[in-house]
């Protein structure tokens, strides 16, 4: 198992590839990106039991859906790190006839995507299908999903926690990147998200609180009490405050940075605050 360090070495340059590649096609979303980066490294190589020979099906092995599927570099960049698809085919995203659109899509075939996503609202109602599909084929793997604060806006996510309740699906953990921020503002005056704890558990959740989604000890210890509640009769929510644009002095804490490219110079101070640890694509 990878040390803390290493996995914060990961995460750096994970942070590099996502502003290069926003900025190389001057379009993308690194705020999400960034903030969710420690979450996702830590996900791939350390929680998760997956394998990146990949089987759509994803019998036998944990899977992983991303509902805000708008932090697609942030994706892609782990799953080429861990070793899905060639590194070197981050130089694509987002231009025409590459695999890396600018939301996952599945007709492309690319290695680890198993939903299209981005089209808010969805991956939670996808995510407890599947959760539900492995109950019923007897596999004991764990589905995590991935989901914005803002997306949250989104009434369907609340009729499939409801139902997720209902039908004691206790494989799942889902996580919401509580950042406070969403394209147009902060979600406290775009749509007040009230006591999302209170919330989660009056619809019957389970749920764990992360303070500090950017602090790998943390995580890495939330992942871990989450895993020991499955199987106890509850869907598990681990709510997970982020810093958008975290690991950027310029970009840290703003809904501006939520769907903007860098510019040159801009691109410049970024990297200059991110040690390039695993070579640059």
């Amino acid at each position: 198992m990878p040390t803390t360090q290493e996995l914060k070495n990961i995460a750096s340059q994970v942070r590099r590839d996502i502003v290069r590649m926003v900025h190389g096609v001057q379009s993308g979303h690194p705020g999400g990106s960034l903030g969710c980066t420690d979450y996702l490294t830590a996900l791939y190589f350390d929680v998760m039991k997956h394998d990146t020979s990949f089987k759509m099906d994803g019998k036998g092995e944990d899977v992983f859906f991303l509902s805000n599927g708008h932090i697609s570099p942030v994706f892609y960049s782990v799953l080429a790190r861990v070793g899905y698809f060639d590194v070197k085919e981050l130089a694509t995203f987002r231009k025409l006839n590459s695999r890396l659109q600018g939301h996952p899509t599945t007709h492309e075939h690319l290695p680890g995507v198993r939903i299209a996503s981005g089209s808010l609202g969805q991956g939670m109602s996808v995510a407890i299908g599947a959760a539900l599909a492995k109950k019923m084929d007897g596999d004991d793997r764990i589905v995590y999903s991935l989901h914005g604060d803002g997306e949250l806006d989104e009434g369907q996510n609340w009729e499939a926690i409801l139902f997720a309740a209902h039908k004691k699906v206790d494989n799942l953990i889902a996580t919401i990147d509580y950042n406070g921020q969403q394209i147009d503002g902060p979600t406290s005056k775009v749509m007040n998200l009230g006591n999302l704890k209170a919330k989660f558990e009056a619809f019957d959740w389970t749920v764990l609180e992360v303070d500090n989604g950017n602090d790998m000890d943390e995580l890495i210890a939330g992942f871990t009490k989450a895993k020991g509640l499955v199987g106890q009769g509850k869907p598990i929510c681990i709510l997970m405050k982020t810093g958008m644009g975290k690991g950027i002095d310029f970009m840290e804490g703003s809904h501006e940075w939520h769907g903007i490219a860098p510019n040159d110079e801009q691109l410049a101070r970024a990297l200059a605050q991110l040690p390039e640890t695993l070579g640059d694509y």
